[in-house]
């Protein structure tokens, strides 16, 4: 083990040996976490202690299995909320230790002809709506569309009833990749084609799909000044650990948000280098990037916890709930664990926008 130690002590009387390897999901969205992965700075932070730092796919090893005996004690989730609000719906032992909002182009696409000036427009449209996947809280492709057409109409005065939902063939939710992105919408395909109206998309991966096809944006979510229009599966989005790890290894906990804080901070004034790190991330492209993420995103990657953020997660966990998509209705009071963030923005405030300039030698 290196000689050279955290200047964040361990968790006192923890009588528990760490581990020798630190885990993280790769999801295909922007985060803080996974430009600190790309700068290589959490690598350099875990390794002075000898750690590695590893990251998987969502459906590898991960901390939204149903089955609590099979998740990872020391792996950090970034993404989501709707996976992570099934697998604690169903009694998985993970606390939320930050939220964060990043607005990711959450639009309705229709054909060009299609006449949509303003919400109450939806009215009598097809919408494309995907299936059930296997359970329903693999079934993200569903929440997110349902949730993103019900705000939609919301704006206008309209709900559900006032248009048809279209179901479409339920994506695979195991592929991180490129093709698995586009199979999350597949409803453009159709839209593309006119056997629906209109298409609830979000990201940088559906932008660039939307504009090879041709398609034209009907409601811009971003563009209305209430968040609350766009609570939906990744906003907010929590990043979730196992309680073990906070119980007994409290200290790598805060040193992953520190270097999360550190990226956050990074990102907002190096937006050129930061483009390219997204499009990897996101698995798009440059253009893509430039399509979904707008309105100086980049200054604002760092995680919180403040109560508007767990407010909205509150909304998003009682909508799954409502339609069927959690099992039980989740406490998120209960979920939520400030104490590592505490900690972590304490230390930030100490040691500056460097942390590893003060380590011990």
């Amino acid at each position: 083990m290196s000689g050279r130690r955290s200047a964040l002590p361990p968790q006192a009387g923890s009588g528990e040996a760490g581990p020798d390897c630190i885990w993280m999901t790769r999801c295909p969205v922007p985060a803080a976490s996974g430009v600190a992965w790309a700068l290589g700075w959490m690598a350099e932070e875990f390794g002075r202690d000898g750690l590695t730092v590893k990251r998987v796919r969502e459906a590898g090893l991960n901390l939204v299995a149903a089955d609590p005996d099979l998740q990872a004690r020391y792996l950090f989730r970034e993404g989501g909320n709707i996976q992570a609000l099934a697998a604690r719906a169903l009694g998985a032992p993970t606390r939320v230790i930050g939220l964060t909002w990043i607005d990711e182009r959450q639009t309705i696409m229709v054909r060009p002809e299609t006449r949509v000036m303003e919400p109450a427009d939806l009215k009598g449209l097809r919408f494309a709506l995907p299936g059930f996947a296997r359970s329903h809280g693999e079934s993200i492709a569903r929440g997110m569309s349902l949730h993103g057409i019900k705000s939609a109409l919301a704006l206008g005065g309209l709900d559900l009833e006032d248009v048809q939902l279209v179901d479409v063939p339920a994506p695979p939710v195991e592929q991180s990749s490129s093709a698995g992105m586009r199979r999350l919408w597949l409803g453009l395909e159709w839209l593309a084609v006119g056997r629906v109206d209109a298409v609830y998309v979000k990201g940088a991966a559906a932008a660039e799909t939307a504009a090879r096809l041709g398609l034209s944006v009907g409601i811009d979510l971003d563009a209305y000044p209430s968040r609350l229009a766009r609570v939906n599966n990744g906003t907010p989005r929590p990043i979730t650990v196992h309680e073990h790890m906070i119980e007994h290894h409290f200290d790598l906990v805060v040193r992953f948000l520190v270097q999360s804080l550190r990226a956050a901070d990074w990102a907002s004034t190096n937006l050129a280098e930061l483009k390219p790190i997204l499009a990897q991330e996101t698995l798009s492209g440059i253009a893509g990037v430039d399509a979904a993420y707008r309105n100086d995103f980049h200054r604002s990657l760092h995680p919180d916890l403040s109560a508007d953020r767990v407010e909205m997660l509150r909304k998003q966990a009682n909508f799954l709930w409502h339609h069927g998509f959690i099992e039980t209705a989740v406490d998120i009071d209960r979920w939520v664990d400030n104490r590592p963030l505490q900690a972590a923005l304490r230390h930030r405030a100490k040691t500056g926008p460097n942390p590893l300039a003060t380590r011990e030698s």
